[in-house]
Order: C-alpha cells, then sequence, then structure tokens
C-alpha cells in the first residue's frame, strides 16, 4: 500500500523544482493521492487524440495536464514569493502548515 502524506493540497501554488518545467509556478487543481502526482494549472500539457463520443460529438486533438510527482514540487511562501519547505504547527486548535522561512502561516489561518 502506497502511504502519501503530502503537504501540498487543492488550490495552493506551487513551483516545479525539478523536470522539463523547472522554475514555472501554477495553482494545484487535484492532488492524485494513489499515484503521489498533483495536477497544476497549464503544466505538463499533452495533447490527447479523444474519439468523438455523446459528450463531445466533435472528438480531435484535446490538451491537457498531466500529473507531475509531488517530489518535484514545493509550495510558494505568499510572504517569502519563493519556494519553500514547510513545517506543520499547531495554532490555537488547529494543525497548520507553516513557512520554515519566515514562519508565515499557508493556506488558511486558524
Amino acid at each position: 500500500m502506497n502511504t502519501f502524506n503530502s503537504y501540498i493540497k487543492k488550490n495552493d501554488l506551487v513551483s516545479v523544482i525539478a523536470g522539463k518545467e523547472k522554475g514555472k509556478t501554477g495553482k494545484v487543481l487535484k492532488v492524485l493521492a494513489k499515484n503521489s502526482r498533483v495536477l497544476v494549472e497549464k503544466l505538463n500539457m499533452v495533447k490527447r487524440h479523444q474519439k468523438p463520443t455523446q459528450a463531445n460529438p466533435q472528438g480531435g486533438i484535446v490538451q491537457k495536464e498531466l500529473g507531475i510527482h509531488c517530489s518535484n514540487l514545493m509550495l510558494l511562501c505568499s510572504k517569502c514569493n519563493k519556494p519553500v519547505r514547510v513545517a506543520k504547527k499547531e495554532v490555537s486548535g488547529k494543525k497548520v502548515r507553516v513557512c520554515k522561512k519566515c514562519g508565515e502561516v499557508i493556506g488558511k489561518a486558524a
């Protein structure tokens, strides 16, 4: 069984630190926990040839995002504006993600 305990969540801003998209940033659309992959908006785009169906009678070539492995991504801190490592702390009874550089809470504040 693959245990996936990611610090990356939907709607986070992330930066790619490895691979062909290195240095680019984007918003997380979906987290695929089973494969440890993340779909990032407008990154790792591929062209998919689709047959006509009832839902899509036109068919044709469709562009879509493929998953990027979570080890190739880092969260962007809104205060530092840089990719940062993340710590988990308890603030007023809730566990939150915190930037290791500046201590800023990432995501929803408690």
